[in-house]
């Protein structure tokens, strides 16, 4: 199984502290059934600043780790990205790194309570040059909450979303988890990863995602959001099911 979305690189932003934490954090993965792991630490969302060389040198010394200790997980280098008006500059100055830091897919993180106005601008931009964003956790997003359109347009813009395990399993509450399934049932989700930060509270829990998907939407829809993951790693175009509406509604007092 593949996770497109962990904090695992030990001591550079609010996931693993320790070199010891992201061990455990890598043989909680290898349990879960995770092969290879995208380490995706933040980049310019008020607290961390992440680029592309400290990256891949991190991920290169964890992976010597892991083989010393004969852990068997591979971790890609990654990053995820807070939207910023200087984006798309740094991205051609090789400040930012896509996944697999060869493909041409970029994880875009907006902030938790809305969407940024100058949104649809730098990911057209994006377009323009062959990336692909992928939005990470818009189900946690307000915004996005009380108006899925926000959402809807940018998906038919060439957007791409990844929703987290724990969203689909309630462990952010009802309405979250709730709104979760509305997504799925809408195909406006199109990978599920685990956003990872420790063992504890912020865990990987991506197969009871998985079987509840599997459960309440059946086994096509399951291995349609495993498969992405898959295609990602190749660097391979994902499938894109036809999105629809969600109904609009009013969350009030999530934050």
């Amino acid at each position: 199984m593949i996770d497109i979305h962990s904090h695992i690189l030990p001591g550079i932003d609010d996931g693993a502290q320790t070199l010891e934490d992201a061990l455990l954090m890598a043989e909680a993965a290898v349990k879960e059934g995770i092969t290879h792991l995208y380490a995706t630490p933040h980049h310019r969302n008020g607290r961390f600043e992440n680029e592309r060389v400290s990256i891949i040198q991190h991920t290169n010394s964890f992976n010597e780790e892991l083989r010393q200790r004969k852990i068997p997980l591979q971790i890609i280098p990654g990053q995820e990205i807070r939207l910023y008006k200087e984006l798309v500059d740094d991205l051609e100055r090789d400040v930012l790194i896509p996944l697999h830091h060869q493909s041409k897919y970029l994880l875009i993180e907006f902030p938790s309570s809305n969407v940024p106005t100058y949104a649809a601008e730098i990911l057209y931009e994006l377009s323009l040059r062959n990336y692909t964003p992928i939005i990470v956790h818009p189900e946690r997003n307000s915004e996005i909450m009380e108006n899925p359109d926000l959402l809807y347009d940018l998906i038919i813009e060439g957007a791409l979303t990844q929703i987290t395990a724990n969203s689909i399993n309630g462990s952010f509450g009802k309405k979250i988890m709730n709104f979760s399934h509305d997504l799925v049932k809408a195909n406006m989700a199109h990978f599920i990863a685990s956003d990872a930060h420790n063992v504890s509270s912020r865990g990987f829990h991506l197969n009871r995602a998985f079987e509840t998907i599997q459960k309440q939407y059946g086994v096509d829809a399951r291995y349609y959001l495993q498969e992405n993951a898959e295609l990602v790693m190749k660097g391979e175009s994902v499938l894109i099911e036809q999105p629809s509406h969600i109904k609009r509604k009013k969350f009030l007092g999530i934050f």
